[in-house]
This record gives structure tokens, C-alpha cells and sequence, in this order.
């Protein structure tokens, strides 16, 4: 038979196969033009389009506050931040006003005077109430937190409560009020310009305005102007559990600050979602994220405000404010009025005048017992999160869950089609591909926690960045971002050669050609290792209910959709393509609007909370809060980074990246070592509290000599060596007297002698413990009786290793019940503060823990003494001569710094032993 000779199209369909290496050639030539198309030069250009836009969100999400109004602009019915900033003067001008101080005094007094003069001045179809409340003695047992292990017992506490309603309603409005809440003390510190000066000057501006158009309310308001939050949130304790008013509150608003300005954000909202939905629908300027709560949840944030009180204790659900910026000089001198930014009051002002406004005129205010039955029966928690300070997103947990719930099915369909389509290679390579991510997270730690754990042994601070935040750019994100790109790199190397092995095998091309292809397809499924990444943190999160689990959708769908529409292919058999910068930034554009703003304010939180870090002064090591912020940071960049840094293997710019990541680390160094930036300054200055400490503390009934001496420590990480020095070197005779770390009811680290001290009439000014009575049998019972003297605020400590539980009274009145004692340590503390008219003799009966003990004769005492039965602190907020003169040599860049639990200047130790 003849063979039929060929037509054309039959001969150009076997050429075909001949024209693959021309395609194959193409992609070399892709690969070899990589370096230019992803030079230095563009990743300058990429660099500075991110870092500009990050800077952008934060500004506008944070900085970008509205502009001040004077009283004429306002009008009578709006908010005046000028006027609002008369009394945040007004306030510190009295100077630190603690609990029991008579500049407390005259703060409660220019209070009621203004809301003497809104009741004066209101509306005359609106009714306003003033009650200048002095609360009873009583005791806080919140067990949660802050307050596991411990009671806090207050007496002699006043607060200005104004209550506002509709004249014609008011009877209704009265049995339904919103609470609006904040303190007006401060710690002995600080005059308390941001906490919480602005705060009640915000209240009462708030209550001027409100007192011109609540004629139309169908709810009050209550304003709470209370004493006591800085002791233990004894004024919001007081408060509910004792005003009759309390009982009508079904919704409770509370304002603070842990910084001083900037926008007031809600960090705590609920249960209920009622009150952050209706915020977010009124308020001008909204700002608030969950991210916040669920840190402040989880004890991150070592702090707790009057919120917890009405949350826990009255079950109200509501919001809780906060003022976050320069969170270094919290609770320290520079808590002042000349760094309250411009715009910080009318911002909170305006947003809480529009909510108030909105719910106080609501006739679906819910009550408590509708709350709880909502809660139950379907209405979940809420997550929220602002876009740029101007809108606010808020959605239910249930709904959450269903989002998440359809996202990760739907990622772990199309991964499962993807896998079952490219085989055992391709479940390989995304194993591998996991492995990079793994590697980058290790390493990027590593590298920034090794300059976090040399940094104390090489620097004159351990923590030189606090006045200079921008130094942990160099010193921790600068190792953090090398090392990530060295363990992503080490992963892109194992699964390169993988794939080198795989492509030799099923492709009949040129070897030079194959290694290309192989570049270009490791770099792929490193960019997918991000998606992996994130599908796994919103399982965990969808799993445990995490709020801010909403990030994860973020970073995982938006880069996914991009990846999808702008690279994925329907068939593995097509070659890969390079990475187009296109899908980059259309996969990053809504994760960075939504949080780059978030991270940076986090961060910057996180490095102003290293002024108060050491709770246990001494008792830290000094490189620990470096590793937690350099840990922070490391984590932040791996997780957000990882689509970027796969861009970067196959390009040319890898020297220059790596050199320019090094000139900033060791620039950074460079100003650290150099001492041209200083860790701390005037303006932001190291936590330092001197305590002229008289110790009595000894065995129970034997006559000794009093010490006396001069304790030196801090709640900022890092020695006082250079603090000593300086003030030897200005006070001659420092020789009588000692310097140390001191811990309330923690062991002491001596650096000097210390001095003896015989007074005459001690009687009268020492506390004294004093066993009346040890009854001994089945069950033991010791009474023992607890006089302060002078001191209105003091923290007792019983040994829980042997007290199972305990009584006590104060001028007869039982203030600690029996029964629900925990401890923490082996210890429950008792921590009393009041004002000047409470009360300074207690008695104390203690019940013994039923168990077999050792005869006393045969243990060592001086073992027994090494845990006391009980130790007893009591504070006096006075200068000795020896205190004031060190203060007053105390360099400028050092503050006194006030918390509940830490001594005033003047402090009496004494103790009760086991064997007494």
C-alpha cells in the first residue's frame, strides 16, 4: 500500500515537540531576569511603598485626632475640649492626690463644685441629683487575675456621684440608668494629668452637655467621680456593693488611662454585645480592637481597672475606655499635662457624647436578668475592630465561628484538590514547604532573643531603647527579619533540592533549564507555606473562640484570592511562572490597612511596659523583658513577612537586603554602646522609689534594736549602680545609710551598712502584732490584735502553709468573713487602704491548718524563721530627712513610682513568727 505523504498540519504537529526547549528557553531567560526584575533598586522602591504605607495606617488609625473646640463652638449641648482641660489643670495642680491625702481632699471638693454648678446650670426640664457618698468599710474579694490570693479591705472613702434625668420621666428613667464611671485619685507619685485627671475631665464636661438635652432620655445617667481605684478598685467596689443607686444601673461605661492621651480606645467590651454595637453605629471617631481584651484577658497586661468590678461583682455588661499613649511615663512624674496631645479629650469627648446620647434615649436598654437570659439563649460576645479610626466592625462570636468555619473548610478543599491533582511530589513539597516556615520562625527568634539575652551585658541598660522606641528597629527587628530570611532561605535550599530531584525525573529538559524551573516553583510553594501558616492559627483560634482570630482570616484569604486569581493553574503539567509583584501587593493591601496599624501601636505599648515590668524588683532577670519583646517582634515578622521574603530567593537583591539589615543593626548598636541615645530621659524616666525603712520585724516578744535605712529599687529591669553612685558621689555621709533592692515581703539585696536606731516613744509610732490569745487543741485558734498606728494603708501577709483560714475585724465589724481564702506562694495577702478617719486597730483570729506537726523543741527556730506566721508592712506617705535628701540627689531621669502594692516613703516592717 502507498504510503500517503504528510500535509503540512500533520508535519507542524510532530515539529511541536521540537519548539518545547524554545519555551523551556524562555524560562531561563525568566529566571536570569529576575535579578533585574527584582533588583535592589525595586525592592527600595517595594520597601518604602510598605513601610509608608504601614506608617499611613498607623497615623490615621491613631495620631489623627480631631481638631479642639472652645465653648462657643461647642455650644451649650456640645464638648468643649478647652473646657475640659481647665480641669484636668485644675487637678494637677493639687499634685499627687493618693487615698488619705489632703490634696485628695480638695480634689473631691473643686468635683463637687463643678457638679454643684451643672445641677445650678442644667436644663429646666432635666433633673440632676449631686451626692457627695462616703462609703462604709469594706472588703473586695475578687479572685481573679491581680486579685488571686489576695483581700482588699478599704474604710473612709468619699465619692461625687451625679445623677442625671428627665424631669417628666424620671421616675421610670431612675429604675434604668447608665453608669459612666473613672477616679479621681492618684498614686504618691504623680499628679495624674492622664490617669485620670483627663478622664473626669472628660466626665465632667460629658455632664454639662448631658444636662442641657436629657429632657428627652427615657434612661438616667450617673456619673461616678470615685476615690480608691489606685488601691485595689476599692472606689467602684464601694460604690456598688453599698449606693442604693447602684441597683438601677443596667449599663456600665468606665474611662482610664495607661498612658497619657492620644485616642481613647476600647480594650474591654460585654459580655453583652448591646453596648459595643450601639457604639460603633454613633460614635464620630471610633477606635477599639479585641486584640486588647484578649491580651488584658489572658493577664498579658498586668493591670486591672473598675470595669472588672462591674462586670464581675454587679454583672453589668458595657465598655471600657483607655488613653494608651507614652504608656512609659504611667504612674511616674511625667504623667503631666504638657504631653496631653492636642485633640486627645475632644476625640473621647465627641464619641462618648454621641453613645451616651444614643443609648440614653433607647428604649431597648436591656436590664441584667435580660442580659444573662440573651447570653444564654443565643446573643454571643462580640468581636470588634476599627478600619483607620473611622469605622468600626462589629460582629458576634457565632458569626465568627460560621466565617471561620467556611473558610477553613473551603481552604482544606482546594488544598486537598490541589494535592490529590500534583501527587505524592506535591504533598511532599508542601511538607517542605512547612518546614521553611517552621525554619523561619526558629530563626528569627534565635537571632533577635541572642541580642536580647547580650544586650544587658553589653549596655549601660538593659532596656536602652524605652526613650528611643525606634531602636528596637535595629537592635531586635533587624536580627528578627535576617534570621527569618536565613530559616526560609535553609528551607527554600531543602525544598529546591527535593524538587531538583523530581523534575529531572519527569521532564526531558536541559539540566541548566530544569534548575530554573525549580527556582521558580520552590518559590511558589514558599508563598504558599504563608497560607498554611495562617490556616492553622485560624484553626487554633476558631477552636479555643479567640477574638482575635479575625486577623488570620485577613492574612490568609485576601493573599490566597490574589495567588488564585493571578498565578494558580488548573493543570500541573503547565511550568511555572515567576511570582508577580501584582499578586503581592493585591494580597497584602486589605492585611496591611486592617493591622499594620494594630502591630505597630502594640509594640509600642509593649515597649513602654518595660519602665514597670519587674514586679519583684531584683527578682528578674534582666535580659527577660528584652527576650519578650524581641520574641514579640520576631513572631510578627515571620508571620506577616513570609509572602514577602519569598519573593526575595531567586533575586538579586539578597546582598543588598542582608547589607542593609546589618548597617541598621549595627547603627543601632553603634548610638546604644555610644551613649549618644540615652534609655531614659527627663521626660521618660526609669521607675525608682526610695523608702526610708524602719525594721521592728524580729522575734515575737524579745526587745531589740530598730533598723533603720534607705531602700533603693525599681520596677524597671537593670541594676541601680549608676543611680548609687551618683548619690554617694553628692552625699557625703551615705555611708549610714543602706542602699538596696527592696520587695515588699521579699528577700533584700544589701549594697551598703545600714544603721541602728533606738527611739524613744516608739510605742507610738511603730505597729505593733500582739497574740492575745492561742488556743490549742483539736482545732487551734490564735487571736491576735493589729495596730497601726499613724498608718491608714498597710499589706499584712499570712503564711497559708499554716493558717487554713482566717477573721478579721476592725472596730468590731467583721470586714473578712470565713471561708473562700486562696493564696498564691503560700501566702494570702490583706492589703488596707483608707482615708483619714479609718480605722487603725484589728483583730485577727487565725485557724490552724488540721495536720500533724513536729514538736517546736525538735525543729530549728532558725528555720521556722525563715517563714513567718505573718509580716506586716505599713506605709506612711511622708519624707524623712534621710529620704528627701536622696530623692532630691536622684538623677533627672529617674521617678518615683506608684502602684497598690509598693511602700510609700516611709515604711515599718514587722512580723509574727510560727514558733511565737
Amino acid at each position: 500500500m502507498r504510503k500517503r505523504p504528510e500535509t503540512s498540519s500533520s508535519s507542524s504537529s510532530r515539529r511541536r515537540p521540537i519548539k518545547q526547549p524554545s519555551n523551556a528557553n524562555s524560562t531561563t531567560s525568566l529566571s536570569s531576569s529576575m535579578k533585574s526584575i527584582r533588583s535592589g533598586s525595586v525592592w527600595i522602591i517595594l520597601s518604602t511603598v510598605i513601610i509608608y504605607s504601614c506608617y499611613s495606617v498607623h497615623y490615621y488609625q491613631f495620631e489623627n485626632l480631631p481638631s479642639p473646640l472652645t465653648a462657643d463652638q461647642a455650644g451649650k449641648r456640645g464638648f468643649s475640649e478647652f473646657q475640659a482641660i481647665k480641669h484636668v489643670k485644675a487637678l494637677t495642680d493639687f499634685g499627687p492626690h493618693p487615698v488619705g491625702s489632703d490634696s485628695l481632699d480638695l480634689a473631691l471638693q473643686y468635683v463637687l463644685a463643678e457638679v454643684e454648678n451643672i445641677k445650678k446650670n442644667a436644663y429646666y426640664e432635666v433633673d440632676v441629683e449631686v451626692d457627695f457618698f462616703h462609703a462604709k468599710t469594706g472588703a473586695n474579694r475578687l479572685t481573679s487575675g491581680l486579685f488571686r490570693g489576695k483581700t482588699v479591705v478599704y474604710a473612709d472613702l468619699k465619692h461625687v456621684v451625679l445623677r442625671i434625668l428627665p424631669k417628666f420621666t424620671a421616675n421610670e428613667a431612675a429604675d434604668n440608668t447608665i453608669l459612666v464611671s473613672s477616679h479621681i485619685d492618684t498614686v504618691f507619685s504623680t499628679g495624674g494629668a492622664g490617669d485620670c485627671s483627663s478622664c473626669v475631665a472628660v466626665m465632667l464636661e460629658l455632664a454639662r452637655g448631658i444636662s442641657q438635652r436629657a429632657h428627652g432620655f427615657k434612661n438616667g445617667v450617673i456619673f461616678l467621680f470615685n476615690t480608691g481605684e489606685e488601691e485595689g478598685l476599692s472606689g467602684a467596689h464601694s460604690f456598688i456593693t453599698q449606693h442604693p443607686w447602684s441597683k438601677t444601673i443596667r449599663l456600665a461605661v468606665d474611662l482610664e488611662a495607661m498612658g497619657v492621651g492620644g485616642k481613647s480606645g476600647i480594650f474591654q467590651a460585654g459580655p453583652h454585645p448591646w453596648a459595643i454595637e450601639n457604639f460603633a453605629s454613633a460614635a464620630k471617631y471610633p477606635s477599639g480592637n479585641i486584640i486588647a481584651q484578649d491580651l488584658f484577658s489572658a493577664g498579658v497586661i498586668k493591670s486591672a481597672t473598675d470595669f472588672q468590678v462591674y462586670k464581675d461583682v454587679a454583672g453589668l455588661s458595657g465598655l471600657d475606655f483607655a488613653f494608651t499613649d507614652n504608656g512609659a511615663v504611667y504612674h511616674t512624674k511625667n504623667d503631666k499635662l504638657d504631653l496631653l496631645k492636642s485633640g486627645s479629650l475632644q476625640h473621647l469627648g465627641e464619641n462618648m457624647l454621641a453613645f451616651l446620647l444614643r443609648i440614653a434615649s433607647s428604649p431597648h436598654l436591656p436590664k441584667g436578668k435580660d442580659m444573662d437570659r440573651e447570653l444564654k439563649t443565643g446573643h454571643d460576645t462580640a468581636i470588634f475592630f476599627d478600619i483607620l479610626g473611622t469605622y468600626m466592625i462589629v460582629y458576634s462570636q457565632r458569626f465568627a465561628s460560621m466565617l471561620h468555619n467556611s473558610v477553613i473548610l473551603q481552604s482544606l478543599l482546594i488544598w486537598a484538590a490541589s494535592l490529590f491533582m500534583g501527587g505524592s511530589s506535591a504533598i511532599i513539597s508542601l511538607g517542605l514547604s512547612c518546614l521553611s516556615a517552621i525554619l523561619m520562625m526558629l530563626f528569627s527568634i534565635s537571632f533577635s532573643a541572642f541580642v536580647a539575652f547580650i544586650l544587658p551585658q553589653i549596655s549601660p541598660s538593659p532596656v536602652p531603647y524605652v526613650a528611643n522606641p525606634l531602636l528596637v528597629l535595629g537592635l531586635f527587628a533587624a536580627p528578627a527579619l535576617l534570621g527569618a530570611l536565613t530559616g526560609q532561605h535553609l528551607g527554600y535550599l531543602i525544598l529546591k533540592k527535593y524538587l531538583l530531584n523530581v523534575y529531572s525525573k519527569k521532564k526531558q529538559l536541559p539540566s541548566v533549564i530544569i534548575a530554573d524551573l525549580v527556582k521558580l516553583e520552590a518559590e511558589r510553594w514558599l508563598y504558599k507555606a504563608g497560607f498554611v501558616q495562617w490556616l492553622v492559627l485560624l484553626i487554633v483560634g476558631n477552636y479555643y473562640k479567640i477574638g482575635s482570630s479575625y486577623l488570620a482570616v485577613f492574612w490568609l484569604v485576601p493573599p490566597a484570592f490574589a495567588y488564585g486569581l493571578l498565578e494558580a493553574t488548573l493543570t500541573p503539567a503547565r511550568l511555572p511562572k515567576p511570582l508577580k509583584l501584582a499578586t503581592l501587593f493585591m494580597g497584602l493591601a486589605v492585611p496591611i490597612l486592617i493591622s499594620s496599624g494594630t502591630f505597630i501601636r502594640l509594640a509600642g505599648t509593649i515597649i513602654g511596659m518595660a519602665v514597670r515590668f519587674d514586679r519583684n524588683p531584683g527578682g528578674t532577670p534582666e535580659w527577660l523583658w528584652n527576650v519578650i519583646i524581641s520574641t514579640f517582634i520576631a513572631v510578627c515578622i515571620c508571620l506577616t513577612f513570609i509572602y514577602i521574603l519569598s519573593y526575595v530567593h531567586i533575586s538579586g537583591a539578597k546582598r543588598s537586603i542582608i547589607l542593609a539589615i546589618s548597617i541598621l543593626f549595627g547603627l543601632s548598636l553603634t548610638l546604644v554602646l555610644s551613649g549618644f541615645t540615652q534609655p531614659f530621659t527627663e521626660d521618660t524616666a526609669r521607675a525608682v522609689n526610695v523608702v526610708h525603712v524602719v525594721d521592728a520585724s524580729g522575734r515575737y516578744g524579745e526587745k531589740q534594736d530598730t533598723l533603720s535605712y534607705i531602700s533603693l529599687f525599681s520596677n524597671t529591669p537593670g541594676k541601680l549602680e549608676k543611680e548609687v553612685e551618683q548619690i554617694k558621689g553628692r552625699i557625703s555621709n551615705v555611708v549610714k545609710t543602706r542602699l538596696l533592692i527592696l520587695s515588699p515581703f521579699q528577700s533584700t539585696m544589701a549594697v551598703g551598712p545600714m544603721t541602728t536606731l533606738k527611739v524613744d516613744g516608739a510605742s507610738q509610732i511603730f505597729p505593733t502584732l500582739h497574740v492575745d490569745s492561742d488556743t490549742k487543741g483539736e482545732e487551734r485558734l490564735t487571736r491576735v490584735s493589729i495596730d497601726t498606728k499613724s498608718s491608714t494603708r498597710w499589706s499584712l501577709a499570712i503564711n497559708t502553709q499554716e493558717i487554713e483560714d482566717f477573721v478579721l475585724k476592725g472596730n468590731s465589724d467583721e470586714l473578712i468573713p470565713y471561708g473562700n481564702k486562696t493564696s498564691v506562694d503560700g501566702w494570702h495577702h490583706i492589703q488596707f487602704s483608707g482615708g483619714k478617719e479609718s480605722p487603725r486597730k484589728f483583730e485577727l483570729a487565725l485557724f490552724w491548718s488540721v495536720k500533724t506537726l513536729p514538736s517546736a523543741d525538735n525543729v530549728d527556730r532558725t528555720i521556722q524563721d525563715r517563714r513567718p506566721l505573718l509580716k506586716l508592712r505599713t506605709d506612711v506617705d511622708r519624707l524623712t530627712p534621710k529620704a528627701e535628701r536622696v530623692l532630691a540627689k536622684l538623677p533627672t531621669w529617674c521617678s518615683l513610682f506608684g502602684k497598690s502594692t509598693s511602700p510609700l516613703t516611709l515604711a515599718f516592717l514587722s512580723s509574727l513568727p510560727v514558733n511565737f
